[in-house]
């Protein structure tokens, strides 16, 4: 080997060393969370094939988005803080009963045979058939997705039973059918036969301790059938009963003479749960159809019937057998049409649900960053994944979930077209969008591989807390897609439209979240979160330069955890000033008299309160520093309230930082001096030109 071939791999040695001392705490935690809570794949012989049995027990573990979300779902619930122990039996406790979806040991046949076409998502209440037994209990609104295993009439009565079964429980129960159904369950022509797919809710639990051997359900409405448009009787059924009416073929007229109709349309939107005052206080939902024709038309739900919707998904088709028809204008239902539909006593529903297309995506997309992780080729048992590919759900317009990808997302690797990523960096940007009355921020958030914009779409006004420059983040929930730009060309002034990438959140959507670990109390007082630093460290610190190696769970690099005294007392600044109560940031006082919050760019009169505006030395045995804060960190600091402080007298006012002298605290320190940002004048405002911000504060 020659020398400049030695000299690679000593500086590449020294980079993974630097790498592996710079790792960040929180970061190590979740890789090492998510190898104790996923199965090893080094019981599998390396000179065998690949199975599908071994290829379903690589995805078995959680995603790394999952047990970020946890982690710091427990940090939050814990203020105080949290232990490795508590952290690793709280992800446990919830991971196994996720893992009540997997397949279980033992279950019919009929449902095996399913199980191998099953790729559709399961509905947002779905509960197992294990999980009953387990708990002994079921609510109204729980779901069950379930597989008719047999049907058979209780002996010396008429009453009909089915049993029943998941693709994910090895019990089965049986149900009570209610007598709406009894046609289709004769053994002649009837189609709730064995291998039959049904959602069903509203459902009452007969416990075994109330008179029977064991657990049933008692006959329940709400049921609705599902359909395979790929199998033949299916197809023939839709074709001979539901393709020949439409929703322009619907009169009243018609309804009130005695015609049925038979009806067969999307799903297209599931409208919210109303309570309508005019009729009595009634709860409502309507569900929007648009049938082959493209017209629309609304399907009421009244009173208990709105626990139908949870069978229901958007883009599923709705095949509607007798439904009552209504007049629109009645109902209180704005429609382009005089009828709208609703689920009479003759009224029977099948579903042919949306099935989500799926991927085949690569693994370990940024270079090296599954070094030291549970995955391994067979030529190096620590080095690279043995699974160079796995699939991942897709719709309709090919965007791909990543909800449940394994490993941590950098944003190196993000494309058009993903949804459900999380991003783990830091804010090096954020301000409001101009005109536009929508309450939405532009924020730059940066990891150790670069930086991407992220539109943050607000229900109402901002509602993440203070949020500033330097601070570390974990956002869930995010899609990406190519937006274009106006800007000059490289070479002369003529404006172009470019296109750059931006991912986009939006509050309450599902899987959404946004966590600041740079406010989050429990940080401090969790050893296994995070990892001590001298003052001295900061120096050092890297706020995003690119280097010529991949970065693999490198730090983000701002926050620091320190153990520091206050020092330089007569250096200590101290005074208060109106904060905006929703952001936390600063306000002022307009040339017309009016109070406006720099950050949120609204006039916020009413919703002030006083806050610290502190600027102190703190030092450690490495050295000083000099550092702002406010809010709660500088009560903490202090030990007393803006508005104590506010009634002292001026003299006090001077002297009373003094009695604070080497006072020890645990602290967080992030670097918040950007050069370049929109956030400029709110940023001056508040460090005053200070880089550094105390973020947390604990007193020792």
């Amino acid at each position: 080997m020659d020398s400049s071939a030695m000299d690679l791999d000593d500086e590449l040695e020294d980079h993974q060393q630097q790498q592996q001392d710079d790792i960040d705490p929180f970061i190590e935690f979740i890789n090492y969370a998510s190898s104790i809570l996923s199965p090893p794949l080094n019981d599998v012989d390396e000179d065998d094939e690949p199975t599908p049995d071994t290829e379903e027990r690589e995805r078995e573990g959680p995603g790394w988005s999952w047990i970020a979300s946890r982690v710091l779902k427990t940090c939050i619930s814990y203020s105080s803080g949290v232990t490795a122990a508590i952290l690793l039996s709280e992800l446990s406790q919830a991971w196994n009963e996720q893992r009540k979806t997997s397949a279980p040991t033992k279950r019919p046949d009929c449902i095996n045979q399913l199980k191998k076409k099953h790729k559709r998502s399961k509905l947002p209440n779905t509960v197992t058939i294990d999980t009953i037994y387990e708990k002994n209990f079921l609510s109204l609104n729980s779901v069950l997705e379930a597989v008719v295993v047999d049907t058979f009439v209780l002996p010396g009565t008429k009453i009909n039973m089915i049993t029943l079964g998941d693709f994910w429980s090895s019990n089965t129960i049986d149900l009570y059918l209610h007598r709406r159904y009894y046609d289709l369950a004769s053994p002649q022509n009837g189609i709730l036969r064995k291998g039959r797919e049904v959602f069903l809710t509203g459902c009452y639990l007969r416990s075994a301790n109330e008179g029977s051997g064991h657990p049933r359900l008692l006959p329940t409405e709400y049921l609705v059938i599902l359909l395979d448009e790929e199998q033949d009787d299916d197809a023939m059924l839709l074709g001979a009963q539901f393709c020949t009416d439409s929703f322009s073929s619907i009169s009243l007229d018609g309804a009130n003479e005695g015609v049925s109709y038979s009806l067969y349309a999307r799903i297209e939107s599931i409208g919210p749960l109303e309570n309508l005052e005019k009729f009595g206080g009634i709860q409502r939902k309507q569900i929007k159809l648009v049938d082959n024709d493209n017209s629309e038309m609304s399907f009421l739900l009244w009173g208990e019937q709105v626990a139908l919707a949870n069978l229901f998904s958007v883009k599923s088709m709705l095949a509607i057998d007798r439904p009552f028809i209504g007049s629109s204008s009645e109902s209180d239902v704005e429609t382009c049409g005089s009828v709208c539909l609703e689920y009479g006593s003759a009224t029977q529903l099948y579903l042919v649900p949306f099935v989500r297309q799926e991927e085949q995506i690569c693994l370990g997309l940024t270079p090296n960053r599954l070094r030291g992780s549970r995955l391994a080729t067979a030529s190096c048992p620590t080095q690279g994944p043995k699974a160079s590919q796995m699939t991942l759900p897709c719709d309709s317009q090919g965007s791909v979930d990543f909800s449940n990808y394994p490993f941590q997302s950098f944003i190196v690797d993000l494309h058009e077209k993903m949804t459900g990523i999380s991003i783990y960096g830091a804010v090096m940007d954020i301000s409001r969008e101009a005109n536009t009355a929508k309450s939405i921020f532009t924020m730059k958030i940066q990891d150790p591989t670069g930086a991407i914009c992220v539109k943050l779409h607000f229900n109402e006004s901002w509602s993440l807390g203070r949020l500033s420059l330097g601070h570390t983040v974990y956002i869930s929930g995010l899609t990406c897609a190519k937006t274009k730009h106006k800007g000059l060309t490289s070479d002369c002034n003529i404006s172009s439209f470019f296109d750059s990438l931006e991912a986009r959140w939006f509050e309450n959507a599902p899987g959404t979240s946004f966590v600041n670990l740079s406010c989050l109390p429990a940080i401090l007082n969790s050893s296994c979160l995070h990892k001590p630093s001298y003052l001295a460290d900061i120096s050092r610190q890297n706020t995003g330069t690119h280097n010529s190696y991949p970065v693999s769970h490198a730090a983000v690099n701002t926050d620091q955890i320190c153990r520091v005294w206050l020092d330089q007392i007569d250096y200590c600044h101290v005074n208060t000033r109106l904060a905006h109560v929703t952001c936390g940031h600063f306000v002022k006082t307009t040339a017309s008299g009016s109070v406006e919050c720099e950050f949120c760019c609204c006039s916020c009169e009413m919703k002030t309160r006083r806050t610290f505006h502190v600027k102190i030395t703190v030092a450690d045995d490495s050295g000083k520093v000099f550092a702002w804060c406010t809010g709660q960190n500088a009560i903490e600091l202090l030990q007393i309230s803006p508005d104590e402080f506010y009634e002292l007298p001026e003299e006090e006012q001077v002297i009373y930082p003094c009695s604070l002298e080497n006072e020890r605290y645990m602290i967080a320190i992030v670097n918040c001096d950007q050069q370049e940002t929109i956030f400029k004048e709110c940023v001056t405002a508040e460090n005053d030109m200070v880089p550094w911000e105390i973020t947390r504060a604990l007193k020792l």
